[in-house]
């Protein structure tokens, strides 16, 4: 089978070929995954979401390790191309998505039933390939953890990356007022157009004041929610705008600092902080992600929320959406599709 294999921690933006030298090569002759259990499947995959925690891992500067060689990739959706004896839920043909925490850049992957959801009917089958990481973060990180509630305020740092978008998304779907933080034009515009109740372009500056400036317009005090995936700076002035008992999700710090949120002030404004590491959950609180999934397929389904993908790539091209991700040219996801050659992507799901 074709598969993208990482030899080498490095730069996955360079372009892979067929020697050991690069970070990634690509092979058309990786042994398919062999069912391992009774109640294993293998799906063939039609679409993997690229995450930023792809390209750490590749960099080899994500939290978790992994031997070398290894696939990466985490969320997918595909067909049921075989399944174990004592598989019950799912059949040949079937349509399922699921997230691996390696081995969905390959054009097969064999999971536990457990572990698949089936992807319902109006549902687009790529478009599901994107869902599980990017939303799923949010919606437990909003939900489970922020207990979002409608009138709310909620403020979406990197409001235009993948868990930035689905973090907006979610926040409208509960009844949130959201406003939302990115750089420059494009993505201002975008984010206008999926309706958000405010946007700040942060390449103008000014962000407090801006945000200020239309809280009061609306006769509100503050921000009641932080969702933050950026870190840094940004979180620190973010700060400033925080109501009294506001809660702060920290996701992940794309800019590449770790911010400090001074335990003295989280006391005296009484803020709650969630560490948000949605990967945890499957060893730890596995029934959360299996609720979070199926609400959201539902909500996917229903057109409550919508999968944007700016980018899609074939395996062969995978360096360049890995530099998408490097150079935050990403809205939404980002895709890599294994398909026959008439198969495309919209730009819109």
């Amino acid at each position: 089978m074709e598969a993208l294999v990482c030899r080498n921690l490095g730069d996955p933006t360079t372009r892979p070929d067929s020697t050991q030298t690069t970070a990634l090569t690509i092979s058309t002759t990786h042994p398919i995954p062999k069912l391992n259990s009774p109640t294993s499947i293998r799906v063939q995959i039609k679409s993997t979401s690229l995450n930023y925690a792809n390209y750490l891992q590749v960099l080899g500067k994500y939290q978790e390790k992994f031997d070398l060689p290894f696939i990466p990739g985490s969320d997918y959706s595909g067909i049921v191309e075989s399944i174990g004896p004592n598989v019950t839920k799912f059949k040949v043909g079937d349509r399922v998505c699921s997230v691996a925490n390696v081995g969905s850049f390959a054009q097969f992957i064999v999971a536990e039933e457990k572990e698949l959801y089936g992807v319902p009917e109006g549902c687009d089958l790529v478009a599901a390939g994107a869902l599980p990481v990017a939303y799923g973060t949010s919606h437990v990180a909003l939900l489970h953890r922020a207990n979002l509630k409608s009138g709310q305020v909620l403020l979406v740092l990197g409001a235009a990356g993948g868990v930035g978008l689905a973090a907006v998304q979610i926040g409208k779907v509960c009844g949130a007022v959201v406003i939302a933080v990115a750089r420059g034009t494009e993505k201002v515009d975008f984010l206008k157009q999926m309706g958000v109740d405010h946007v700040v372009d942060l390449s103008k500056g000014g962000v407090i004041e801006n945000v200020r400036a239309f809280l009061k317009t609306r006769k509100l005090k503050g921000v009641d929610v932080l969702y933050d995936p950026v870190g840094g700076k940004l979180t620190k002035e973010s700060m400033k705008l925080l109501n009294w008992g506001a809660q702060i999700l920290v996701i992940g710090f794309a800019s590449g600092e770790v911010p400090v949120i001074p335990a003295n002030i989280a006391l005296v404004k009484n803020w709650t902080i969630h560490g948000l590491y949605w990967g945890s959950y499957k060893v730890n609180n596995p029934s959360i992600l299996e609720d979070s999934l199926k609400e959201l397929l539902s909500w996917l389904a229903r057109g409550l929320i919508t999968i944007y993908a700016s980018h899609s790539y074939k395996v062969q091209q995978a360096n360049l959406a890995f530099l998408d991700i490097r150079d935050r040219k990403v809205i939404g996801k980002v895709m890599i599709t294994f398909d026959d050659p008439k198969t495309t992507i919209s730009s819109k799901l």
